[in-house]
C-alpha cells in the first residue's frame, strides 16, 4: 500500500488517507472543534503565523490549521487521487 502525501503550504506534508474533513474555519462549530483540540494537545499549527484559512480534521483526531485555502487543498487532493487512478 503506497502511501499518497498532500501538501498543505509551506512545505507542509500530510498523509492524504488520514484526512476526514477540509473546512472553513469561520463557523462557530468549527471554531469550538479548535479550541478543543488545543486544550487536548492535538492541534497542528502549520500557518506558519499566517492567517488560518483551511481546518484539517483528522481520523486520529488531530486538528492541522492551514494557511492554504479549503479549495486549494481538496484540489491537490484529488489531483492526487486522479493521478494515481489507472487509465482504461
Amino acid at each position: 500500500m503506497q502511501i499518497k502525501m498532500i501538501n498543505i503550504g509551506f512545505g507542509n506534508i500530510i498523509a492524504a488517507n488520514r484526512i476526514v474533513a477540509i473546512v472553513s474555519p469561520e463557523s462557530a462549530p468549527i471554531k469550538r472543534i479548535v479550541q478543543d483540540a488545543r486544550e487536548r494537545g492535538m492541534l497542528i499549527d502549520a500557518t506558519y503565523g499566517r492567517r488560518t484559512r483551511a481546518v484539517i480534521i483528522c481520523d486520529s483526531d488531530h486538528v492541522i490549521l492551514s494557511a492554504v485555502l479549503p479549495e486549494t487543498v481538496a484540489h491537490r487532493l484529488s489531483a492526487r487521487d486522479d493521478a494515481s487512478e489507472p487509465t482504461l
